[in-house]
């Protein structure tokens, strides 16, 4: 991925298929967000990097390139940390992945024809950090969208760390060393479920004591091994698992099957009163071979 510093910006070169404002779009869906703010068609987020946190302020910047500025005074004086940003942000927007061939069997395929019409240059939307993106999939467990966002909001202002900027606070999600170290009752006030609770505990500390990592579910270079890795961690069905290889991992056969959101979004596209079963789920699915995770996340898109 080709960047480079101007005047203490740093410019990402992007792919055609790419669309700055699709995700932007995608981004803006909840208005109980907390770990990043919009302003003006540019994202704010604050990126932890051990010692220094930048500010940074993405936007776009011509056709096929976006934008990072450093706000206040957190721009990092190594260039190894820069590098670090820039890499944050190329999985963050999924910048690698070249759509070209998904897009030509999207179109022919009725479920998803409609889609990547509305939505092309939409990227999945990653999760880079993976005790964030495990967090956000137990959160997510069982309940609707917009009280996940709630738990999340009340888990990272009890736990999280920010910073300010111009009579703003920018969260950041807690690490996992500061989960690690916490009993079920002292998250129980958040009003999740106790199951929960201890979920969230005990990924935290497979994730603090290096029992699970980014690195072994990449070297896996399987998904389903991958998968099977994930669902022998208490609380970690294959929905969970799956949303977690899509969002963090983002690996393209990735597949939430299960999801209701999924099944909602295939019921609206095809205008059937039922929702599929999983055995017609799997037939429609067929042509999507290697892209099942962003089939998955644009039809998500028809409803969130």
């Amino acid at each position: 991925m080709l960047w480079e510093e101007k005047d203490e910006e740093i410019i990402i070169k992007t792919t055609p298929n790419f669309s700055f404002n699709q995700n932007l779009q995608y981004l803006s869906r909840s208005t109980n967000e907390c770990l990043f703010h919009i302003h003006e068609n540019k994202v704010r987020k604050a990126i932890p990097m051990g010692e220094c946190t930048p500010l940074v302020e993405i936007s776009e910047q011509g056709e096929h390139s976006i934008r990072i500025q450093f706000l206040g005074n957190t721009r990092p004086t190594s260039k190894q940390m820069r590098e670090q940003v820039v890499q944050y942000i190329i999985e963050w927007f999924d910048l690698k992945t070249e759509l070209k061939a998904f897009y030509e069997l999207a179109q022919t395929d009725a479920v998803l024809q409609q889609a990547v019409m509305d939505f092309k240059g939409l990227r999945i939307m990653g999760i880079p950090d993976l005790f964030e993106a495990m967090a956000w999939g137990i959160l997510g467990q069982q309940i609707n969208l917009t009280y996940a966002y709630t738990l999340k909001r009340r888990l990272v202002e009890a736990f999280g760390q920010s910073i300010e900027f111009e009579g703003e606070q920018y969260w950041m999600f807690p690490r996992p060393s500061e989960i690690a170290k916490l009993a079920v009752e002292d998250l129980v006030g958040l009003k999740m479920t106790v199951k929960k609770c201890e979920y969230l505990i005990d990924v935290a500390n497979q994730i603090e004591m290096g029992l699970l990592t980014k690195e072994m579910l990449l070297e896996a270079n399987d998904v389903k091994k991958a998968e099977k890795m994930l669902t022998k961690i208490r609380g970690i069905g294959p929905w969970t698992a799956n949303y977690v290889l899509m969002r963090c991992l983002i690996y393209p056969s990735a597949f939430p099957i299960d999801d209701v959101g999924l099944h909602n979004a295939i019921k609206h596209v095809t205008g059937s009163e039922q929702k599929p079963s999983k055995d017609e789920i799997h037939k429609l699915s067929l042509p999507w071979t290697g892209w099942e995770a962003y089939a998955t996340f644009y039809l998500w898109r028809f409803l969130y």
